[in-house]
């Protein structure tokens, strides 16, 4: 059998082990080409295409195993560039939904802000406040030096007496006091016109609906004016 050169010694071992089977085989068919004559076509080769030297048997092996590198290299490649390809996509359909979600938010803000308008400025707040503010009531309403209260026709009925008479007492002593505002006073007031309130609603099915409302509106006037200095 023919020796193995120095080349084939600097081979890796795979690669080497490879080539020595190769070698083996390469030798072992030229010598039965010998045998026969150089074999049926003639030249080095015989049928089955095996390597007339153990030379180019051993190179025979090391270009196979080249080959299977370079297309296992090249599997490689295309594994990793479709898997960068894949990770690119997927950061790019994540920014494009960030974007798109801050983007939702922002116009959905800016609506809401043409819709809602400029801020209320505080004179603006103060007017809206008095605007929104039940009537005050005339002198012949509350008379501001006695205290006198005219009440509508409905606040009128018997069930009502008894908070009529604790306002006329509340409003008369704040009129005497020279309509000064006194925190306990208008406790009170507050405390007395709510009851007044809650019966009234109980009794709503009893009046006709103008005569109830202008009720209300007295009685939610009268509970302003507790708040505001008299006369």
């Amino acid at each position: 059998m023919a020796s193995t050169s120095p080349k084939m010694r600097r081979i890796p071992g795979a690669i080497a082990a490879i080539a020595l089977i190769a070698s083996s085989a390469a030798f072992f068919a030229g010598d039965a080409v010998a045998q026969w004559g150089g074999g049926w076509g003639g030249g080095g080769w015989g049928m089955g295409g095996w390597a007339s030297t153990a030379q180019q048997g051993a190179a025979d092996g090391i270009a196979a195993v080249v080959r299977a590198e370079g297309y296992t290299n090249l599997k490689n490649s295309e594994a990793a560039k479709n898997w960068e390809d894949a990770k690119s996509k997927e950061i790019d359909n994540r920014m494009k939904w960030t974007e798109t979600y801050f983007e939702m938010r922002k116009t959905n803000r800016e609506a809401r802000a043409a819709e809602a308008g400029p801020p209320v400025t505080q004179e603006q707040a103060i007017r809206m406040a008095k605007m929104a503010a039940p009537p005050r009531l005339g002198s012949t309403q509350l008379d501001p030096v006695t205290g006198h209260i005219e009440y509508p026709p409905v606040l009128r009925d018997d069930i009502f007496k008894p908070y009529r008479a604790e306002l006329d007492r509340l409003f008369a002593d704040r009129a005497a006091s020279g309509g000064s505002v006194q925190f306990e006073d208008m406790r009170q007031i507050q405390d007395t016109v709510s009851k007044f309130i809650d019966v009234l609603k109980q009794h709503v099915g009893d009046y006709a609906a103008g005569d109830y409302g202008r009720a209300r509106t007295f009685l939610d006037s009268l509970a302003h004016e507790s708040r505001m200095p008299a006369g």
